[in-house]
């Protein structure tokens, strides 16, 4: 075994152990006002409705319903905040790191009042905080990069946001056309300011890529 892939052996070992503890939810901001303080690292994950942000929470902390999943779009309505659960009771006591569900932007079954208001918390979150290390930009690997993608891409390439694209679903299509996809999406990234270069092909249902995801997620915290 070379030295490379002991590394990643060990990275994803640490992964899996970190993220085996139980988490629990921390609380629900549905405005900035509601924000909990600055502390802890965050990492955060963003998509388009319906694309699989809470199945992939739940599988990277091997919960069945630590973020709760609908078939309808536009069911996240806050930016949702998980920690592991020795904290979550104790705000005073900082988790060494804390998962943020993100509204989903795009289709949503809601009044265009309320779809602008989430769309507003969730910029306002991306401009301002400095304990966000990275937002993973989910993308259904059935559709690809679509245009409401395209401009997130561009808030977090202007706001500076470090971000990694990741493929959900990524069992619904053959391999060579997986493979494909990630090729053409890394390239189209590849120009892009504050994309990390990487693209992880995930199946919360088959629990593929989840490994690798969480072991991304750890070397992006500083963890």
């Amino acid at each position: 075994m070379t030295s490379e892939e002991r590394a990643r052996d060990a990275a994803l070992e640490r992964g899996r152990v970190f993220f085996a503890r139980p988490w629990a939810f921390l609380l629900g901001a549905p405005s900035a006002k509601f924000l909990p303080s600055e502390g802890p690292t965050e990492i955060a994950f963003a998509g388009r409705s319906n694309v699989g942000k809470s199945s992939l929470i739940n599988a990277l902390t091997a919960q069945k319903a630590l973020a709760r999943t609908s078939n309808t779009p536009g069911r996240t309505q806050e930016l949702n905040f998980f920690v592991p659960q020795e904290h979550a009771g104790e705000p005073d006591d900082l988790p060494p790191l804390a998962i943020v569900d993100m509204p989903g932007y795009g289709f949503a079954k809601a009044p265009k009042s309320q779809v602008d208001a989430w769309t507003k918390l969730v910029f306002d979150y991306l401009r301002g905080r400095s304990t966000l290390k990275r937002v993973y930009v989910l993308i259904d690997a059935r559709h690809g990069l679509k245009n409401n993608d395209i401009e997130v891409l561009d808030l977090l390439d202007k706001a500076a946001v470090s971000y990694q694209i990741v493929l959900t679903k990524s069992d619904k299509i053959k391999p060579p056309a997986l493979e494909k996809l990630l090729v053409a999406t890394e390239l189209a990234i590849s120009k892009r300011a504050a994309a990390y270069p990487q693209v992880i092909a995930t199946s919360s249902e088959k629990s593929q890529g989840i490994s690798e995801l969480r072991a991304a997620i750890l070397a992006a915290a500083g963890i």
